[in-house]
Formats: C-alpha cells, sequence, structure tokens
C-alpha cells in the first residue's frame, strides 16, 4: 500500500476521523520511550549526512531517537502548531529513476513501481559499503523486525485462514516472485552481479519496505529518508505534503509539541487487514475495519450463466475499494452496520443485489431484473422485489452466508484461544496479537451485519404475514 501525497503549493493538514494510536500497540515489545537527552546521542550522523545530500537543511526541530516500535522522530524543540518541522528535497529521496538506464529498459510493465524501486533497494544493498544511500539503508527494518504478512510462517498464516487477508496474502507473494524474476533476468544481462534464486527473500523484504514506505507523488513513487522514521497515530492530522514548485516534501505540524515529545503523521484510515499485510501491524479496534466476502453463482444452477451474463452485462464498479482488495461482480466489501433498525449502511447495495439475483428461479424473473435496470440507472436489482417473499428469501441467502462466515472466524479465535501456549517467541506472540485484532474486528463488523440482516428479515415477514393473520380473525 502506498502512502499517497497531496501536492500542494502552501503548508496545510488534512482533518482525519479518530482511530486508536499506535503508541498504544505492541506494548509487550518494549517499554515507553526513552529519555530525550539519550535520544540526542541515536542516529546524529544521519541528518548531518542526508543534508549533505540534499544540499539543505532538513529540519531545526526534529531528532532521531527510539521508541517502542523502532527508530522515531522527536520534538527537539518547542513545536507550534502549523509550523513546517521538515522539507526533504526531491533530490534527497530514492526513486526508480536510481536503476540504471539499461535496467530500467529492460524490465517490462509487468513490474510495478513498488518492484522497480525495491529492485534500486536490492541493488543498493548488494553495492554495500559504496551504496550513497548506506547511511539510510543501513537503518531500515530488518526482516525480523517485520510483521507484513507475506513473512509469516505457516504456524501463524493458518491462524488468519478464515479471513480474505490470507488469500490475498498468496497473491501478493506469487506477484512478487512473478517480479522477481523479470528483475533478477535483466540484472544477469547486464551486470556481473547475478541474483539468483536465493535472493527471492531479499527482494521480498525490500518490496515489503517499499510497499510500507514509499510515497506516492504526481512523478511516481519515492522513499523519503528520515520522513519514513515518522510512526502513525489515529489522532494526528498531520500528513506528508509534495510541493512541487519548490521540489520539496514537507510536514506541518497539527499540534503542539514539547522537546522530548515523539512527533506522528497520518499513513491513512486503513482497516486491520490493510495494516497487517501492509504495514505489518494491527490496532485492538479500528473502526475502519471491513470484511471482503466473495459470493459465487453455484455451478448446478440452472440459470447459471445466464445470472452470470447479467452480472458482467451490469456490473458498472470501476472504483477499487478504498484498501487492498479490488471489486468485482463477486466480491464485496461489507463495513460495519452501526444500527440494526438503520438502513444497512455498511452493506454494498450491490450485495444485497447479488443476492436477488441468486434467488431467482425462472428466466422471467431475470429478464424483469435486466428491463428494471435498463429503466433506472443500469444497475441491476437494486430495487426491493415487489414480491416481499422473493425479497425476504434473498436476504436470507446473504444471511445465512453472512452467519457461515461468523462461524468461521469464531472456531478461528476459538482454536487461537485453545492453543495458547506460555513459552511462545516474541515474534509468534505479537502475530497471535495481529491475528486476534483482524479476526475480532473482522467478526464485529459480520456480527453487525447479520444483526441488520436479521432485523431486516423479521420485518419483511411481520409485513408479509400480517394479511394471513388478519384473515384468520
Amino acid at each position: 500500500m502506498l502512502l499517497c501525497i497531496p501536492t500542494v503549493k502552501l503548508f496545510g493538514f488534512q482533518q482525519r476521523r479518530n482511530f486508536s494510536s499506535l503508541a498504544k500497540r505492541f506494548s509487550l515489545i518494549g517499554k515507553s520511550p526513552l529519555e530525550p537527552q539519550t535520544q540526542a546521542s541515536l542516529d546524529k550522523d544521519f541528518l548531518p549526512w542526508l543534508e549533505r545530500i540534499a544540499g539543505a537543511k532538513i529540519t531545526n526541530t526534529l531528532s532521531i531517537g527510539k521508541s517502542t516500535y523502532g527508530r522515531s522522530l522527536f520534538a527537539s524543540k518547542f513545536i507550534h502548531a502549523g509550523e513546517c518541522m521538515l522539507k526533504v528535497p526531491f533530490n534527497a529521496q530514492i526513486t526508480p529513476d536510481e536503476l540504471p538506464p539499461d535496467i530500467r529498459v529492460s524490465l517490462t510493465d509487468e513490474v510495478g513501481n513498488i518492484g522497480k524501486l525495491a529492485a534500486v533497494l536490492l541493488r543498493e544493498k548488494k553495492t554495500g559499503q559504496k551504496s550513497r544511500w548506506l547511511p539510510y539503508i543501513s537503518r531500515l527494518p530488518q526482516p525480523a523486525e517485520m510483521h507484513s504478512t507475506i513473512f509469516w510462517g505457516e504456524d501463524e498464516f493458518s491462524m488468519i485462514r478464515c479471513s480474505a487477508v490470507h488469500k490475498e496474502t498468496v497473491k501478493q507473494k506469487a506477484q512478487i516472485e512473478k517480479e522477481f524474476s523479470i528483475v533478477a533476468q535483466a540484472f544477469k544481462q547486464h551486470y556481473p552481479m547475478v541474483i539468483e534464486r536465493p535472493y527471492l527473500e531479499d527482494f521480498m523484504y525490500a518490496y515489503a519496505l517499499v510497499g510500507s514506505r514509499a510515497w506516492e507523488t504526481s512523478k511516481g513513487i519515492s522513499l523519503i529518508p528520515f520522513a519514513d522514521f515518522m510512526n502513525h497515530d489515529g489522532l494526528s492530522a498531520s500528513i506528508v505534503l509534495s510541493d512541487e514548485d519548490n521540489q520539496l516534501s514537507e510536514v506541518t505540524a497539527d499540534r503542539n509539541y514539547s522537546p522530548g515529545d515523539e512527533v506522528f503523521i497520518k499513513y491513512g484510515e486503513f482497516s486491520n487487514a490493510t495494516l497487517m499485510l501492509d504495514f505489518g501491524f494491527t490496532l485492538p479496534y479500528n473502526i475502519h475495519d471491513e470484511v471482503q466476502i466473495q459470493m459465487d453463482v453455484p455451478n448446478d444452477d440452472p440459470l447459471h450463466a445466464m445470472k452470470l451474463g447479467l452480472l458482467q452485462t451490469h456490473h458498472t464498479r470501476t472504483v477499487k475499494d478504498i484498501n487492498i482488495f479490488h471489486s468485482s461482480c463477486d466480491t464485496f466489501t461489507i463495513k460495519e452496520v452501526k444500527s440494526a433498525i438503520g438502513k444497512g449502511k455498511g452493506i454494498p447495495q450491490s450485495l444485497r443485489a447479488f443476492a436477488r439475483v441468486l434467488c431467482c428461479t425462472i428466466p422471467q424473473e431475470l429478464n424483469e431484473l435486466s428491463k428494471e435496470a435498463a429503466q433506472n440507472d443500469g444497475r441491476l436489482a437494486r430495487l426491493p422485489f415487489k414480491d416481499r417473499n422473493k425479497e425476504l428469501e434473498a436476504h436470507k441467502i446473504l444471511l445465512s452466508h453472512i452467519n457461515r462466515l461468523i462461524e468461521d472466524h469464531s472456531a478461528c479465535i476459538k482454536e487461537m484461544e485453545e492453543s495458547k501456549c506460555h513459552f511462545v517467541s516474541q515474534r509468534f506472540a505479537v502475530r497471535r496479537e495481529m491475528a486476534r485484532d483482524l479476526l475480532s474486528g473482522e467478526l464485529r463488523v459480520l456480527r453487525s451485519a447479520a444483526e441488520w440482516l436479521n432485523h431486516y428479515c423479521t420485518t419483511l415477514f411481520s409485513v408479509t404475514m400480517e394479511p394471513v393473520l388478519q384473515s384468520l380473525q
């Protein structure tokens, strides 16, 4: 997941919705941040080196230190809200342009920007002491410190088998391996430094670093040394801004900081699924949690081909889901439904429409849905069935599917709790906690959807049965 930098001409920051601070996360890893006087002695050579590369002053108010979650930035003097805390010129940022021209030409479109920038990191790492970026690369997190699911072992990975993150991780690892083979071939052709198969792990590590730290700009993507030492805080409104006119990236304080305070920025409004896969951490309670679910037209459905054809014809969603998953005509993302008696906000209309299509049993019903769509906005089955029994049947199909997901998540959580061992590695303990956060959040979303659907079905049933009850009186 690339972090997006807005392009601006003036300093500024955006408001954001609130979710729990990362400062409360992973408390089992260590104690509170180091004292200010200790922080000043850490990484004291890094900023002068970067300013020599940039040919400009980066900051007058920040210094590097250590916190419970690794290398971080702290206020070295009082910072006022609205004050620009740092400026990193574009020439002090790492981009895919660092690759030699012959390598860039050799890489096909199958290698994305993340893969190209990962190739830069890999090349610089292999260059060793001769790399101009050595002071930065040597300060990046090591593989053992990273908790993205692409690094999880089988025992760890099985804990989240009921979540879509499991499938998405498999897909991402396959994509990384595919891009690695192209990058490796390009280096073999042009440089004596041969990247063989054993270095796939290095490329995967570099890929994960780029995916979690790179910023997307109007000119592509870049790693921004020093700025990417800042950790995420759900209460922060500060973001990295790109000033194209002055050719630099900058961060403005959203609050007052006293000397010794850790300074945070906003990564984004991401679900735990995205945080886990792309950043390697989760939040205990994440208001942005969501669940990706997939529903299929059964192969033994007599109208299988006709239903698939209609769904494809009337599929109008072209926007990616807000996080890691892409929309398709049979994949949907649901969010927490705040009220069982509300309008079902969080359950996509497209998902309810899919259930209506599923419950059709004769071609005439599908033709009527297609005709209705043509008369409105082109979207299939977005209006409730006039036949309340049919509408009830459609939502019972959906409720049954979500109840099965609830059972799967509950079983995974129960299994995780029952298999607790007092003697586990710190890494496994962290990842188990991440799995618990993910599954608990998704379970909360699923239960809220089930509660709403139950209320909807109960209401429909009552309305449907009312004439029958009246006739019996």
